[in-house]
């Protein structure tokens, strides 16, 4: 099954990369396919730059439509992004599963 994953990236960054990290793992040892942006585009996007973060969030919020389900880690707290994939998952009819590593 293809999920979104959520969780934080802002504020402390290398925490929370590992963090996403440790939450992909616990996705594919479910037996998902899960996919975040906020792994992969940092390294393309300036996620400072407004504009580019925006690309960025839309990005992700298109892969989104693709996907079975949203997946929320929440052990660190929801975020504004986080909460912008949430509203969208809702929008869209799918459906959001809360999760907490620890």
């Amino acid at each position: 099954m293809k999920v979104i994953l959520e969780s934080p990236y802002g504020g402390n960054i290398d925490r929370n990369v590992k963090y996403a990290q440790m939450c992909m793992r616990d996705s594919i040892e479910r037996g998902e396919f899960p996919y975040a942006s906020h792994l992969m585009l940092p390294g393309v996007l300036d996620d400072n730059n407004k504009l580019e973060r925006k690309i960025g969030i839309e990005i992700g919020l298109e892969w989104g439509k693709c996907a079975a389900k949203t997946v929320v880690y929440r052990d660190l707290g929801i975020t504004k992004g986080m909460q912008m994939g949430i509203e969208s998952a809702v929008a869209n009819g799918r459906p959001v599963e809360y999760r907490k590593l620890y």
